[in-house]
C-alpha cells in the first residue's frame, strides 16, 4: 500500500529540538553566559587559557549531562558513583549524554595495558582459544590477569537445571605465576630499610612512617620475636626471618590484637601495591631509592604462564602479537583466513586500523596503559568510540591535538567530522588553528583570563572569527617567521648509541647555551630521546606533562611554597604562632576542617556540597582573620590573584622579598591572572604544567628539558612562553624543547627532527640543524609543515 504524500511541510515537533540552549552559567569565572549551541554540529570553543572554555564546556555542559544521566540509576548504584553537584546555571535545554574524552592519563595500574584499555586484547583472546594450537582452554587461558586455580572438595556446578558435584575444580588462566601479570619482579634493598649497625631501640628503621614509638615501630620492637636491644647485624638465622619474612600471623602485642608480618612482605603491600604516581614525593623517592624492578625471568616481561605462551597461530603466540607494533599486527590479522571466526576477525581489523588511522600504529597492545602521555591517552579512550553505535550523544573533547606532530592534526580533523556525520554532536575546547578551521560553529570566551575573562566575545562562523576583532580573531592568521641569526652553542650534550625504545643506535650532539628543539611526528622517538638519554644528574631540571597531584585543599599557594613565606609574614607582624594561618593545620575553622564546604551524607539520596556558615567558605578560624598584613587578612591575601599580590608583595609594610621571588615566576609564566587560594582541581591542564614550570624555575639547573609546554596555550600565549625561554637562554640556561608547534620551530637556535616515522618507522635523527636550513632543505615532513607555516 502505498503512502500519500503529506500535503503540509510541517516538520515534526521531535525534529525542534536541535539546539542546546545554556542560559546564565556562573561556573568558576563565567559571568552569567548565556549562548545557543547547534546539535550534531562540530562546535569548538576557543580563548585565552583561563578564559572559560572549560568552566562552559566541562563543568557546566557535561557536568549537568552526567548529572542527570546518574539520577536515572538505582541509588544504590548511585552510592558507588561520584558525586557531582549541579552547575551553577539557570537553565540548560537541549542536553543529549555526555561522552568526555580528556586528557586524564590513564590508571598506572601495572596489568593496564593498551589492549585491556581497549576491546583489542580481549578479541585476541577468544582467536586464540578458537585456532591457537595446541589448544589450551578458553579465552581466559590467554588473560595475564587471571591466575591458574585448582581447588579440591564437593563443588556444585550448575547447567541450567542440571546440578553437578565435582570433586575438583580447575580453571586454566594465563597469568605467569612467578610475576602475577606484572612482567616484572620487584627487589627489595635491605640496606635502605634499615641500619643494621643500630637495634631497634635505637631507631634501626628508616622507612618513611616507620618512627619510633608509632605503631608501625612498635609492631617489631614490641612483639617478642627479637631482641630490640640487639643491633640488627647480630641477629640469628631465625630472628632475622622473624623479622623480615614473618607469615601474616594474629598475636597481642603491646596488649592489642594485631596482625604481625615480616617487613619485607608488609613494605611489599604497603607500598609497591600502590600507584607509584599517586605516592608522595617522599614516599616515592624511598621507593626509588629502596625498589629495584627486574624483567621477570620465567615469563620474559610477557606476563603470561608458559602454556599461553606455548599456544601458537601461524607460528606467533598471543605474546607475539601482542608486542608487535599495531600497524604490523593489523597486517597480520589481515592474513588469517578463517571462515569460523570472520565476523570476530573484521571486528578486530576494524579496531587496530582505528589505531592506524588515529596515528597510534606504532604503540603495541602490551605497552602499560601509565606510560602513556595525556594525548595519547586521549587517542587510545577516542577507539572506544569510533566504532561505537551509538548516534545523537554529545562528545566533549579536550585538545584532541596535543602530543600531535601537524601532519597527525589533519587526521584527527578527520576523525572529529566522522563523528560529527554519524549525527552526533561533537564540543572541542582546542587552540591549534588547523582544528578550529574546520568547525561548523565557533565560541570564542574572553577577553582576558580568569576575572577578565568569562564572557562570550564572538559566536559565529570561522570566517566570522577571523574578521571579529578577538584576541582569538587577531591572532588566528599569526605566523611567526623564523630567526635571521641564531644563538651559537657555549658546547654540547653528545648522546651516543641511545636505544631507548624505537631508538636506532642514535649518536647526536644537542648544543647547549641555547634553545634547542626536538621534534617529529607523534611516536618517532622524542621523549625516548631526551628524557631516555638524558640522566636526571643535579644540573638538569625536568619538566614534563605528569599531572600535578593534588586535592582541593592544594592551591598555587601550597604547591609553590609561597605560603611559608606569607604565614611567617603574618606570625612576624602579629607576634603569633606560623601554623595560624595555615586553613590545613591551627588556623583551620573547626565546623568545616578548613575545606571551607561541608559535605552533607543524606545516606540514600546523593550527598550536597554546602558553604561553611560559620567562616563563610574562607576556612580561618574568625580569631584568625582578626590578624592583618597591609591592611589584610590571610583569606583576603589568598584571594588576590598574582598580579595583585605582586603589588601587595612588593612594598610598603607588607613586602616580603621571599614571596615577591615566587609570584614573579607564576606571573612569568603568564597566571597572573590567577588567584593564590584557587584550588588546584579547577585548574586546566596548560595552567597545571606552567604552575610546575614556574615551580621549578626557582631551581638552580643549568640545563632545563621541556615536554611540550605550549599544551593549553592560546596562540597569544604562545608569544609570552617564547619570550620567556629567550630569558631563560639569556641568563646562561640551556633549554631543550620538545614540541611540535611551529612557532616553537621557528624561534629556535637548533632542530633535531626524528623520524621519518612513527614506532619502527621512526628512531632516527633525519635532520640537525637551524630552522632556516630545514625550511630551505623541505627534505622532511616537519620541514614541509614548517616551511608552509613561515610561508616560505
Amino acid at each position: 500500500m502505498s503512502k500519500a504524500p503529506r500535503a503540509d511541510k510541517q516538520p515534526h515537533p521531535a525534529d525542534r529540538h536541535d539546539l542546546i540552549r545554556v542560559h546564565g552559567a556562573r561556573e568558576n569565572n563565567l559571568k552569567d553566559v548565556s549562548i545557543e549551541i547547534p546539535k550534531r554540529r562540530l562546535t569548538v570553543f576557543t580563548g585565552v587559557s583561563g578564559s572559560g572554555k572549560s568552566s562552559l564546556v566541562f563543568d557546566t555542559i557535561a557536568a549537568e549531562s552526567q548529572r542527570l544521566i546518574n539520577e536515572t540509576y538505582s541509588t544504590f548504584v548511585q552510592g558507588f558513583m561520584p558525586t557531582l553537584a549541579r552547575p551553577e546555571v539557570d537553565v540548560l535545554d537541549g542536553l543529549t549524554t555526555a561522552i568526555i574524552v580528556d586528557q586524564q592519563r590513564m590508571g598506572a595500574d601495572p596489568r593496564s595495558t593498551v589492549g585491556t584499555a581497549t576491546d583489542a586484547n580481549a578479541m585476541l583472546r577468544i582467536l586464540f582459544s578458537r585456532l591457537g594450537k595446541p589448544h589450551i582452554g578458553p579465552p581466559s587461558a590467554y588473560a595475564f590477569n587471571v591466575p591458574s586455580v585448582t581447588a579440591r572438595g564437593a563443588i556444585t556446578v550448575e547447567r541450567g537445571d542440571k546440578k553437578t558435584v565435582k570433586a575438583t575444580f580447575n580453571r586454566t588462566g594465563g597469568m605467569c605465576p612467578h610475576c602475577e601479570g606484572r612482567g616484572t619482579v620487584s627487589d627489595i634493598d635491605l640496606t635502605q630499610l634499615y641500619d643494621d649497625s643500630k637495634s631497634l631501640d635505637e631507631g634501626a628503621l628508616t622507612i618513611p612512617g616507620y618512627t619510633p614509638g608509632g605503631w608501625n615501630y612498635r609492631l617489631y620492637s614490641e612483639s617478642g620475636l627479637v631482641d630490640p636491644a640487639k643491633p640488627i647485624r647480630r641477629y640469628t638465622k631465625k630472628e632475622l626471618q622473624a623479622f623480615l619474612h614473618h607469615e601474616p600471623t594474629r598475636m597481642k602485642i603491646a596488649g592489642i590484637n594485631m596482625t604481625y608480618e615480616g617487613l619485607v612482605p608488609r613494605i611489599q603491600k604497603s607500598f609497591l601495591a600502590k600507584d607509584k604516581e599517586g605516592m608522595q614525593p617522599h614516599i616515592r623517592a624511598f621507593v626509588d631509592r629502596a625498589v629495584t624492578f627486574t624483567t621477570c625471568p620465567e615469563c620474559d616481561g610477557t606476563r603470561l604462564a608458559e602454556g599461553a605462551r606455548s599456544s601458537k597461530i601461524k607460528r606467533v603466540s598471543i605474546a607475539d602479537a601482542c608486542a608487535m607494533q599495531i600497524s604490523d599486527l593489523a597486517t597480520w590479522v589481515r592474513g588469517l583466513k578463517e571462515p569460523s571466526v570472520a565476523p570476530l576477525l573484521t571486528a578486530l581489523q576494524l579496531t587496530l586500523d582505528s589505531f592506524v588511522e588515529i596515528g597510534l600504529g606504532y604503540l603495541s597492545l602490551d605497552r602499560p596503559a601509565g606510560t602513556l602521555s595525556g594525548g595519547e591517552a586521549q587517542r587510545v579512550k577516542m577507539i572506544r568510540h569510533l566504532g561505537s553505535s551509538l548516534t545523537d550523544v554529545t562528545y566533549v573533547f579536550d585538545e584532541p591535538t596535543v602530543g600531535l606532530h601537524p601532519h597527525d592534526i589533519q587526521r584527527m580533523n578527520e576523525l572529529l567530522l566522522q563523528l560529527r556525520d554519524k549525527g552526533n554532536t561533537v564540543l572541542v575546547v582546542e587552540h591549534k588553528p588547523e582544528t578550529i578551521a574546520i568547525a561548523d560553529h565557533v565560541v570564542d570566551l574572553g577577553p582576558g583570563a580568569g576575572t577578565e575573562g568569562g564572557t562570550v566575545c564572538f559566536e559565529g562562523t570561522v570566517d566570522g572569527l577571523r574578521t571579529g576583532g578577538t584576541v582569538t580573531g587577531r591572532h588566528f592568521d599569526d605566523r611567526a617567521s623564523v630567526k635571521d641569526t641564531v644563538r651559537e652553542p657555549t658546547g654540547s650534550l653528545e648522546i651516543r648509541g641511545a636505544t631507548t625504545h624505537n631508538l636506532r643506535d642514535v649518536d647526536v650532539d644537542i648544543p647547549l647555551g641555547v634553545l634547542a628543539v626536538v621534534t617529529g611526528v607523534a611516536g618517532s622517538g622524542k621523549s625516548s630521546l631526551v628524557h631516555g638519554s638524558i640522566p636526571a644528574s643535579d644540573g638538569v631540571v625536568s619538566i614534563d606533562q605528569s599531572p600535578i597531584r593534588g586535592s582541593r585543599r592544594s592551591n598555587p599557594a601550597t604547591y609553590t611554597g609561597l605560603l611559608d613565606p606569607i604565614r611567617k609574614a603574618f606570625a612576624k607582624a602579629n607576634g603569633v604562632k606560623p601554623a595560624l594561618f595555615s586553613a590545613n593545620s591551627e588556623g583551620a575553622c573547626p565546623t568545616c576542617n578548613g575545606a571551607g564546604v561541608i559535605y552533607t551524607d543524606l545516606g540514600i539520596m546523593a550527598g550536597v556540597t554546602s558553604t561553611c556558615e560559620d567562616c563563610e567558605g574562607k576556612r580561618f578560624q574568625a580569631s584568625v582573620l582578626e590578624y592583618l598584613l597591609g591592611g589584610r587578612d590571610i583569606s583576603q591575601v589568598l584571594a588576590m590573584s598574582v598580579t595583585e599580590a605582586v603589588e601587595f608583595f612588593g612594598s610598603g609594610e607588607a613586602s616580603t622579598p621571599a614571596a615577591q621571588r615566587i609570584l614573579a615566576r607564576l606571573a612569568d609564566v603568564g597566571l597572573g591572572y590567577v588567584s593564590l587560594g584557587q584550588p588546584l582541581t579547577t585548574l586546566s591542564g596548560g595552567e597545571r604544567q606552567r604552575l610546575k614550570l614556574a615551580t621549578n624555575l626557582g631551581e638552580k639547573g643549568g640545563v632545563y628539558i621541556l615536554d611540550e609546554p605550549t599544551s593549553g596555550l592560546h596562540l597569544a600565549d604562545v608569544e609570552q612562553l617564547l619570550g620567556l625561554l629567550d630569558r631563560l637562554v639569556d641568563s646562561g640556561k640551556s633549554v631543550i624543547v620538545v614540541e611540535h608547534h611551529q612557532a616553537v620551530m621557528a624561534h629556535a637556535d637548533w632542530i633535531i627532527d626524528l623520524g621519518p616515522g612513527a614506532g619502527h618507522d621512526g628512531g632516527k635523527v633525519v635532520f640537525e640543524g637551524t630552522p632556516a636550513d630545514l625550511v630551505a632543505a623541505r627534505s622532511t615532513l616537519t620541514g614541509e609543515h614548517l616551511a608552509a607555516y613561515v610561508g616560505a
